[in-house]
């Protein structure tokens, strides 16, 4: 009963199919073979426009790469205080931008509101040198507690931005999930809705190693690829990145493996709301927070499940009680029904 993280979980039949097809024989280096070509040309048709691509390791990079685009010299970068590339990325946006400011928005369920937004920014009036300057904003789908912004939520993100003349970049970790659960097409959950940059993520939903950067103004990108290999994130074997993407994209197997992920993690949380459980923030991709009691959470792991603590502030209003513990629950493409009933029946 693995309910650690997405990332424990290996990768996806398609996938090493397509590693396997593409293992042997020559191609050119550095992103000039024919299969990453076909890619590139294939998230033109999944996103309905022409876009820039570029495949890189990580997650952080893509995130920092991403920002490093929009950078200005004392730039501000706007996102949830509790977003990814704040908390959990090692100073790599901050590095990656030469030093510019991630400035932490408050909002519930890990969102932050057009009027929040529009507050913080208020803080670097423009033109006052002693303050920086607005760089841009980004939004994560879906959140660090998994919820979603819907996509009127991500245009009215968007009006902000634009009302300073910034960007709106989005850090896509779990883009599928989300995707699966709005029922949106990628255009309309990015450009569609003011998106100009997207981090998106495949590692998360069956992929070994594959992220990739998508500019969806090719005038934006231009020049990208110098802050690419500058940061160590161009590949010499780039058809192997491509060719997990192929594996995962085709037949829209990466849309099926989201949908299989957010499924097993509907059913977590109505069985942990069935046995007295409650839940943190609500339950719309594939992670869910319990609030579950100490005891319970220590017999689940004595019974085999791996899950982590979440830190809650107390200030939080479902924040734990005495004697009770906020647990997170990630589904992956490899989670089975077995396993979640499994644990239900431990709960």
């Amino acid at each position: 009963m693995n309910f650690a993280s997405d990332n424990w979980a290996g990768a996806t039949a398609p996938v090493m199919a397509a590693l396997a097809r593409h293992s042997a024989g020559f191609a050119s280096a550095y992103g000039t073979d024919p299969l990453t070509a076909a890619l590139e040309k294939r998230f033109c048709e999944i996103f309905e426009r022409e876009v820039s691509v570029f495949f890189v390791a990580t997650g952080s990079a893509a995130n920092s790469l991403a920002l490093s685009a929009f950078a200005r010299p004392g730039g501000a970068i706007f996102c949830h205080e509790d977003a990814h590339i704040r908390v959990d990325e090692c100073g790599c946006p901050e590095f990656l931008t030469s030093g510019n400011k991630l400035v932490g928005v408050a909002g519930v369920n890990g969102k932050m509101t057009p009027e929040a937004l529009s507050r913080s920014m208020a803080d670097f009036p423009d033109g006052v040198v002693h303050h920086g300057q607005v760089a841009a904003v980004s939004i994560t789908q879906a959140t660090e507690v998994g919820t979603l912004y819907s996509l009127d939520e991500i245009a009215a993100i968007k009006a902000v931005a634009e009302s300073r003349g910034v960007p709106l970049h989005m850090d896509g970790a779990r883009f599928a999930n989300a995707l699966a659960s709005l029922g949106a097409t990628p255009a309309e959950m990015t450009w569609k809705a003011g998106v100009d940059a997207l981090s998106f993520g495949a590692t998360k939903n069956g992929c070994w190693c594959a992220e990739v950067i998508v500019f969806f103004d090719p005038e934006q990108a231009k020049g990208f690829e110098y802050f690419r290999k500058r940061a160590g994130h161009l590949f010499s074997k780039s058809r192997f990145v491509a060719a997990q993407l192929e594996g995962y994209l085709e037949n829209d197997n990466w849309l099926t493996t989201a949908a299989h992920a957010n499924e097993q993690a509907k059913r977590l949380a109505q069985g942990v709301e069935q046995r007295g459980g409650r839940l943190l923030s609500p339950v719309q991709a594939n992670e869910v927070f319990p609030i579950i009691g100490k005891d319970q959470a220590a017999k689940l792991r004595q019974g085999g499940a791996m899950f982590h603590e979440w830190p809650v502030q107390a200030s939080h209003p479902n924040a734990p009680v005495e004697g009770d513990v906020a647990i997170r629950l990630v589904t992956s493409f490899a989670t089975s029904p077995e396993e979640v009933s499994q644990f239900l029946d431990l709960l």
